[in-house]
């Protein structure tokens, strides 16, 4: 059964130290919560050439109350959460005016960072004397939200009174009512939906991202509702894929051949392909001979580190020495750790015994499943995972050829990643946002047998002869009935494909054709999942294009900004006055042919808005009962007189097939960063 021990911090045995003034006293934040104000310390911690500050309220200037907001990560019930993402987010930026830090960006990670950008706006506000809407405009320019999770779930949602007990003072501060606070955390404003801090992130940032292009497609889909008129596929969230820091978790051998093969220019072009290739020339027998040294570095940790770890909470001594002794450097060992939550499915190997036994115990291709991770606290179903594992172990059958190891941690995580031969992974399509574990034994001549999920739904269409895939495709609905289908084919490619590949061994002991998969693996996937390879997907995709224009907004007492605004009240004062005057179609609806030239011609009644609007034609093929999105076609101006403009557009059927179209009015400025940013609709 697993146990959360929740251990103090010995700050002198942490690497950080405390921000002191120049009398050597510690920093004091003084953070104004409603009625009190909470203080904090603030740590900074080197990560290379970065710092990071952390915020810790844990000391006798605080009540009993208020120490344990930065006690536990997620901690306690839901004030105490609305507390901690209180300190994150607007002390957060109060933290970094007290340490005089100015930055051109904010990159607001998950949603429980979100009201750094209230905090913003105060200032903005308050300090700056801008017109909130003014203030939200260069607010808006310099943020980006980046969302970590496909689960609704794990975004956080607050009361109404329990969000106004922390919030309350703050329409007052910015000018605006409750009501239209509360709307910026709501997908359907003026409903009675209590707060979402990720809608709250998205009406604050200008661009939103998920965690790897699946993931922001399924985020497109869960936030398609907060700019209604358009569809999910044409959302403005884009993504980045994870990636991981090589240096990190690269094992140190890993390191120095790469270092010897690629050069010493390699740590810094990680992501360029080209040193990657090299991998090629590197021998088959050398290549084998690092993956068994790091094979039996690993087993060596499990024998050394676990075994009075065993003794001590299993007893049984003969039992316990029965396990390490069967750990076989000649097998073919697979590693499954991660955090246990349900939809990782670590259950799916269990599904029939009777056939996993007789792949671990096969005496010529001998198979080993070591196991590692921790459930969240509150997660009974990940914990009963894990003691189901815990009991399976323990089976005469399978003793020593499945193996848990306890108190996962960054080094039990390091030595798995580098030491075993498979990293397995089988989430339920599509809940695993990225997963990087699988990225980190990449770097380590470990090849990936996963779900089509993540980050390997990418990964895997570099190279098919680098790893294995469960197919994205469902068969059933029934999450049990796919569960058995994707057991039944873990095991069938274990059998058929997996173990006689490794097993194919020749006169100097090792598979050609597996080392061949290694070489792919490394050379054509593992540049792509790189830290350096993610960060110059974040300056190139957001933080250049961001910086660019929010500099343009600020300039000349932020005269772009008012400018907007401007356009954007009249827009809105005017929006319900637009009307359609005529709309004539040459088209014929009851027997349209393919190839067929057709023009629409619409006139307008703008309402003063003149060329501020435009129309396009949207379109939508219908197959077997599911639609999907065709495009847009836009309407030329062709005619202006006074408030009545005219709208053309000249197209032709390109192909056959049941279509349905509308035409769609929206507001058009060369200013607006895309159409999310100011999303009027109006359908025809």
């Amino acid at each position: 059964q697993q146990i959360a021990n929740y251990e103090p911090q010995n700050f002198n045995q942490l690497p950080i130290e405390q921000v002191v003034d120049e009398n050597g006293n510690p920093v004091i934040l003084e953070v104004p919560y409603p009625g009190r104000v909470i203080y904090s310390h603030i740590w900074k911690v080197n990560v290379g050439r970065m710092n990071l500050y952390l915020m810790d309220t844990d000391f006798d200037m605080n009540s009993e109350f208020d120490r344990q907001i930065t006690h536990q990560l997620y901690g306690g019930d839901w004030e105490n959460r609305i507390k901690q993402e209180y300190m994150l987010g607007i002390g957060g930026i109060l933290m970094l005016k007290k340490l005089g830090i100015k930055t051109d960006l904010y990159h607001c990670n998950e949603g429980h960072a979100a009201l750094l950008n209230l905090q913003r706006l105060v200032d903005y506000v308050q300090e700056d004397k801008l017109d909130f809407n003014v203030a939200l405009e260069i607010v808006r320019a310099s943020s980006l939200y980046t969302v970590h999770t496909p689960v609704p779930a794990g975004h956080d949602y607050f009361d109404e009174g329990l969000f106004g007990k922390y919030m309350g003072e703050f329409p007052a501060k910015l000018g605006i009512s409750w009501a239209d606070l509360m709307n910026m955390g709501r997908e359907n404003p003026n409903s009675d939906e209590r707060f979402s801090m990720s809608v709250f992130a998205l009406n604050t940032c200008q661009e939103a991202n998920g965690v790897s292009w699946l993931h922001g497609e399924v985020s497109k889909k869960m936030f398609a509702g907060i700019w209604k008129g358009y569809s999910w596929e044409e959302s403005h969230v884009g993504y980045v894929t994870n990636g991981v820091h090589m240096p990190t978790w690269a094992a140190s051998e890993w390191k120095a051949l790469y270092e010897d093969t690629f050069g010493k220019d390699f740590f810094l072009n990680q992501s360029d392909t080209k040193f990657w290739e090299k991998i090629y020339t590197v021998s088959d027998e050398d290549i084998w001979n690092l993956r068994m040294t790091m094979k039996n570095k690993f087993i060596n940790f499990v024998r050394r580190d676990f075994r009075e770890k065993w003794l001590k909470n299993q007893g049984d001594p003969s039992r316990i020495m029965s396990i390490v002794d069967k750990i076989n450097p000649n097998a073919l060992i697979i590693g499954f750790a991660r955090r246990f939550a349900t939809y990782k499915r670590a259950h799916l190997l269990f599904s029939d015994l009777d056939r996993l036994s007789a792949i671990v115990n096969n005496p010529q291709f001998p198979v080993q499943f070591i196991f590692s991770g921790k459930a969240h606290p509150a997660d009974g179903a990940g914990q009963g995972l894990i003691k189901r594992i815990m009991e399976i172990s323990r089976m005469p059958q399978f003793l020593g050829k499945i193996i848990f190891l306890e108190n996962y941690d960054m080094i039990v995580a390091k030595r798995l990643v580098s030491g075993v031969d498979i990293w397995l992974n089988t989430p339920t399509r599509p809940l695993e946002a990225s997963g990087t574990s699988g990225e980190k034994a990449e770097m380590n001549g470990v090849l990936n047998f996963s779900v089509l999920d993540g980050w390997w739904y990418e990964g895997y269409k570099f190279c098919k002869q680098a790893g294995w895939a469960l197919t994205e495709k469902r068969t059933f609905t029934d999450q049990s009935q796919q569960d058995k289908l994707d057991a039944a084919t873990i095991y069938s490619m274990l059998e058929n494909e997996i173990v006689p590949l490794y097993f194919a061994k020749n006169s100097k002991g090792y598979s050609p054709e597996w080392i061949q998969y290694i070489k792919n693996s490394i050379a054509k996937i593992a540049p792509h999942f790189t830290m350096k390879r993610m960060i110059d997907d974040y300056i190139e995709r957001f933080y250049d294009k961001e910086a660019k224009r929010s500099k343009k907004l600020v300039a000349h007492d932020y005269a772009v900004a008012k400018e907007i605004v401007e356009w954007k009240e009249k827009v809105a004062a005017a929006w319900d006055g637009v009307s359609v005057v005529s709309i004539n179609e040459t088209i014929d609806h009851n027997s349209p042919k393919t190839g067929e030239a057709y023009s629409t011609e619409i006139k307008l009644d703008t309402n003063g808005l003149g060329t501020s609007l435009a129309i396009e034609q949207v379109v939508y093929k219908v197959e077997d009962g599911i639609e999907k999105m065709v495009g847009t076609e836009p309407f030329k101006v062709v005619g202006h007189d006074g408030n009545i403009v005219t709208y053309e557009l000249k197209n032709k059927l390109r192909e056959a097939g049941v279509f349905r179209y509308a035409f769609r009015i929206y507001p058009t400025n060369a200013l607006l960063p895309h159409r999310q940013d100011f999303a009027y609709v109006r359908w025809i």
